[in-house]
């Protein structure tokens, strides 16, 4: 069952799997059973599939479970883990902010432009939106998992179970 601390992103990650899912299957099914196809399924396929990797990678974030370098964490001592745990952070907090003014600076200008999807005709800003969304949704998260983290770390040092 999904931690109540990332349940919006657990659900989001759960309901763009399932539409992916779905979407593909019936595609699958059109296209042999009157050898055509649905010209939406690849467009919305790739926006869902954004939305997934970054819905799961607000969940990993707050459960602790991103990629990092666990094995250096495990043998600092005590006094090093929370600068350790800050620089995870901030290098973090880096990335994903140039993804929020650059993907916010795209889906505006997308918006401004009037730029329409290849291959529904959509506006593309309806799809980029998610981009810095999300991000921000990582951002929050991260900053979550840090400050639990920490709060752990200060415990181990006091000797606190």
């Amino acid at each position: 069952m999904s931690n109540p601390k990332s349940r919006p992103e657990a659900w989001l990650a759960a309901l763009a799997l399932s539409a992916i899912c779905l979407i593909s299957l019936g595609n699958v099914l059109v296209r042999y059973t009157t050898n055509a196809s649905f010209a939406f399924t690849e467009e919305f396929s790739v926006f869902l599939l954004v939305v997934l990797t970054f819905a799961g990678a607000a969940v990993a974030a707050r459960r602790h479970e991103h990629i990092r370098i666990i094995m250096l964490e495990e043998h600092l001592p005590h006094a090093l883990k929370r600068p350790l745990y800050l620089l995870q952070w901030l290098l973090s907090m880096l990335l994903l902010g140039l993804i929020v003014w650059y993907g916010g600076l795209l889906t505006y200008e997308e918006y401004q432009w009037e730029s329409l999807s290849p291959g529904l005709g959509y506006p593309t800003w309806i799809y980029l939106i998610w981009l810095p969304l999300l991000s921000l949704a990582i951002m929050f998260r991260l900053t979550q998992s840090l400050v639990e983290r920490w709060k752990q770390s200060k415990a181990l040092e006091r000797g606190d179970p």
